[in-house]
């Protein structure tokens, strides 16, 4: 009986344990977790700290779900070390846990910033539903907030701030919101959806230090130009480190994230990797990549149990994620890699409509739709199928995209 072992309990390492339980019936599955509770929706917690969704809807699995499929689950439990020449697993409470398969599914933990007061009272980061909770009831009681990272999960602490009625400061290094996949026209439309929730978008900024009261709350952020933004609450998003203190000496590769191929395997036999940790091999790509989408997690975590249940790597992943936001009154969707590529499309249809297309090589690898998501399965299949279309941007800039309009695909 092949004993597979998994660390981590997010949709990666979840969907891997019922992919395992599938291909291989009788194995033998166990999930660690150094979180108290099973799997639960992180894409909904932001809406809890919003204030507009109970817990309940949030929860996922609940630990009958694993005894039903008789995979044990082990919460609390904090992994040390894995010698991957004994195959064993050592916990915080002296367990030693042995594996034939194993698979990294512990993601990141957010950030710090590297500032003074950095860790004082009424200062959030946003990843797990403890964080929400805390943020939630932060958020009620503040009156005024300073946000830090402008990128995708930066902008949820904005949302926060117009739902909780939190007058907002949003501190960014640049000149814009997620400088390497928006321009200035794109960027613009988002600065107008944070200042109508009462979040004002500040440039050419940042954290120098926090100030804090006698009782080490939070009571202003001091940008590095001197100025001085008061504050009883603070987001800070700048960023994941991962979860790897505890592979050390494992000879497990890394680069700022565990390297994988495309069947998710590490350069360690046995051991796999997915979601948010694995910067894995983009088929589609060509190269080496990282995404943090939900969807893309959860299909690595499949990928990965489809690999180590088989008796040869079976299946290659090959996806193309999407990110949404729906904080404002426009929809927004990145997908692929909108930072990468060596050439772009763009256009603005409206005050609230924009799309930037990326290409490599001439073929699509990512984008942003802002206001109008509808090319977004065209645009996708485009990047699927590889077809070398950067010499036709006209076509997929109209505001109706027609892949009939394009050239027939030439033989590469």
């Amino acid at each position: 009986m092949t004993q597979y072992v998994i660390i981590g309990d997010g949709i990666s390492g979840s969907s891997a344990a019922e992919t395992l339980r599938e291909e291989d019936p009788e194995s033998s599955i166990t999930v660690i977790t150094d979180e108290g509770e099973a799997l639960y929706n992180r894409i909904l917690i932001k809406e809890h700290a919003k204030g507009k969704l109970p817990e309940a809807p949030i929860s996922i699995h609940d630990e009958e779900w694993y005894e039903e499929r008789d995979i044990h689950l082990s919460l609390n439990t904090h992994v040390t070390s894995v010698d991957t020449d004994a195959k064993t697993i050592h916990t915080h409470a002296g367990d030693d846990i042995s594996y034939d398969k194993l698979l990294i599914a512990t993601g990141g933990t957010p950030t710090q910033l590297p500032v003074d007061n950095s860790d004082a009272d009424g200062i959030h980061h946003f990843w797990t539903f403890q964080d929400a909770r805390k943020i939630r009831e932060s958020a009620e009681a503040a009156d005024r907030a300073v946000i830090v990272g402008a990128g995708l999960l930066g902008i949820d602490f904005a949302a926060v701030c117009g739902s909780q009625g939190v007058e907002g400061k949003y501190l960014m290094r640049g000149d814009r919101w997620w400088r390497y996949a928006l321009s200035e026209d794109g960027a613009e439309i988002m600065h107008e959806g944070m200042r109508e929730k009462g979040v004002e978008p500040v440039f050419d900024s940042g954290v120098d230090h926090f100030e804090t009261d006698d009782d080490g709350h939070v009571t202003a952020a001091v940008d590095p130009n001197g100025d001085r933004y008061a504050c009883d609450f603070a987001g800070v998003a700048i960023g994941l480190t991962f979860n790897t203190e505890y592979l050390r000496g494992a000879g497990i590769k890394q680069n700022n994230g565990i390297v994988v191929d495309e069947y998710m395997q590490t350069n360690v036999d046995d051991v796999y990797a997915a979601g948010d940790i694995t910067r894995f091999y983009d088929v589609l790509l060509g190269e080496q990549a990282q995404n943090g989408s939900w969807g893309s997690a959860k299909e690595q975590g499949r990928i990965a149990a489809v690999n180590m249940a088989a008796d040869d790597e079976a299946e290659a992943f090959q996806w193309v994620s999407s990110y949404s936001i729906t904080h404002f009154d426009f929809p927004f969707l990145s997908f692929g890699h909108p930072t990468l590529g060596d050439d772009h499309a763009e256009r603005r249809y409206s005050d609230t409509e924009w799309r930037r297309i990326a290409f490599k090589d001439g073929k699509v690898v990512g984008g942003v739709l802002i206001g109008d998501l509808s090319p977004q399965s065209k645009l996708k299949q485009l990047m699927r199928e590889q077809r070398i279309v950067a010499d036709q941007k006209e076509v997929l800039l109209e505001e109706s995209v027609d892949l009939d309009e394009l050239a027939p695909s030439q033989e590469q």
